[in-house]
């Protein structure tokens, strides 16, 4: 009879080994816990620009001239004096720049003595048509360079009008970009001037406001570089809403005259907290 071969003991397992199977085994579980519980709590997407935010944030404002604009050279011509400097005050006509035209004045003279020939050129030949010594031709061809000469004279006394530029408006240079005998070419820049007798303020509110704001409404304005707060009144409001945003456009003014107010400050709108509640 034959004996079955003696079965071998069961090795034990290393705890290395052990432990490499039960992570194997734990892997597929802990996968699905961890898909379950971010399909129970996603992850929190990132704000984003929404109208009713425009609703809780600050109201900025930029104060802003009325009138401003660009002076510049219309001929080309030695600047011989800038009256008034940079950050300085101005009237109303008051000469802003006058340039060096010597050259434009001789022009001007020597119009001048070409329409004075062509006129006495133009009264003899009309007195010999009265004596008929002279045709009908010649008498026409002296009128004509009258009209001429008188033409000439126009555009070079409107040439040396342009050597001294006088205020639009009444205010402060707000840039100087030339100096005194610098030449300057035709349309270049010379100043920047500004008109801060009053001051505008342009801001974005939500377009609900538009219930309650309208031209006229009053509210205040915190400057961050005084530190003060001050009267305003809404001007105007913008001509439509920015559907995106849901905001519109509106101009406002300092109600009053404050020496300390400049062009390019800026703070904070507020209006009565009633008001601002959607």
């Amino acid at each position: 009879m034959t004996t079955p071969p003696p079965r071998r003991p069961m090795q034990l397992l290393s705890a290395p080994i052990i432990a490499l199977v039960m992570a194997a085994a734990a892997t597929p579980s802990c996968l699905a816990a961890a898909q379950t519980a971010q399909a129970a709590d996603p992850a929190r997407p990132a704000p984003s620009a929404s109208p009713g935010m425009l609703d809780k944030r600050e109201i900025r404002a930029q104060l802003a001239p009325v009138r401003y604009t660009t002076i510049a050279a219309e001929i080309g011509a030695v600047i011989a004096r800038l009256p008034v400097t940079e950050g300085a005050r101005f009237q109303r006509g008051q000469t802003l720049v006058q340039f060096d035209c010597a050259v434009q004045n001789a022009q001007l003279n020597k119009a001048r003595a070409s329409l004075s020939a062509a006129d006495k050129a133009w009264q003899a030949n009309k007195r010999l048509a009265e004596l008929n010594s002279v045709g009908r031709v010649e008498l026409d061809a002296s009128e004509a360079e009258v009209a001429k000469a008188r033409a000439d004279l126009a555009a070079q006394a409107a040439l040396v009008g342009k050597c001294s530029i006088a205020a639009p408006f009444g205010g402060r240079v707000a840039e100087q970009k030339v100096r005194e005998q610098q030449f300057a070419q035709p349309g270049q820049t010379l100043l920047e001037i500004i008109d801060d007798s009053a001051l505008e303020l342009e801001f974005i509110v939500p377009s609900k406001w538009l219930v309650w704001i309208k031209p006229g409404k009053v509210f205040q304005i915190r400057i961050d570089e005084t530190g003060k707060t001050y009267p305003a009144k809404v001007q105007r409001l913008g001509a439509r809403v920015d559907p995106v945003s849901q905001s519109v456009k509106v101009v406002g003014v300092v109600d009053g005259k404050f020496n300390e107010l400049m062009a390019g400050m800026s703070g904070a709108v507020m209006f009565g907290q009633q008001e601002q509640q959607p």
